[in-house]
């Protein structure tokens, strides 16, 4: 009788191991955001002796990066978000005496990433073309990843709240450093173009600035909590 009882205990046990790992797997494949992981990392493109693009109206596109960056980060936050910068002031990265600093700034921005590790990672970039009549937000993403599609379309519908005539579509990339070299998923929102006067005059303006930051924030959610 004895043994009876301890073989039911032990089968009882087992089953409840069972239930506890399904349940677990289940977990870990949706994906569910837990507070432990809800990290995102912000990258305010160029920045220092790189100023990125110049606006018809002489903008330097690293200062419009790290504005918007900074307002992206105080809207996640109040959200309950983590949120590391690659650079939080106007400043190039990596090492200042080495010969190619572009590269070692590339580099260090990718390290960054990759040793937070955070739910994705988020570049702030603005455009810029010879034609002044070329216009419209675009997000890039690593060609070879499905998670970072996926996050860049979610974004691209995001952005259609800024310009609902913007017929532009998320677009794969196999050569930008930053979106080969991550671990983790990547995405390059250029907001708009510099070369374009309309949108020069947009993208340096206070509440236009937090009206972009609203939809990156808004899209961010959406591609790491769905």
């Amino acid at each position: 009788m004895r043994k009876k009882i301890e073989l039911a205990v032990l089968l009882l046990f087992l089953a409840i191991l069972v239930l506890l790992s399904k349940n677990l797997q289940k977990l870990v494949s949706s994906g569910n955001v837990t507070a432990k992981n809800k990290i995102i990392v912000l990258d305010s493109g160029h920045g220092g002796d790189d100023p990125g693009k110049i606006g018809v109206n002489q903008a330097k596109e690293k200062d419009v990066n790290l504005e918007i960056a900074r307002k992206i980060k105080k809207r996640l936050e109040k959200k309950g978000w983590e949120v590391v910068m690659t650079r939080e002031k106007d400043e190039m990265l990596g090492d200042p005496q080495a010969g190619n600093k572009k590269i070692h700034d590339m580099k260090a921005r990718v390290e960054i990433i990759n040793k937070t590790m955070p739910q994705a990672a988020v570049s702030i970039h603005q455009n810029s073309y010879q034609d002044e009549q070329i216009r419209g937000a675009q997000v890039f993403y690593y060609s070879h990843s499905e998670e970072g599609k996926r996050m860049a379309e979610q974004m691209q519908k995001a952005l259609l709240t800024m310009d609902e005539t913007n017929t532009r579509q998320a677009k794969a990339n196999d050569t930008y450093y930053l979106l080969k070299r991550t671990e983790v998923p990547t995405i390059i929102v250029e907001c708009g173009f510099l070369s374009n006067p309309e949108e020069a005059a947009k993208l340096t303006d206070t509440k236009y600035q937090k009206k972009m930051a609203d939809a990156i924030t808004k899209g961010i959610i959406a591609c790491v909590e769905n």
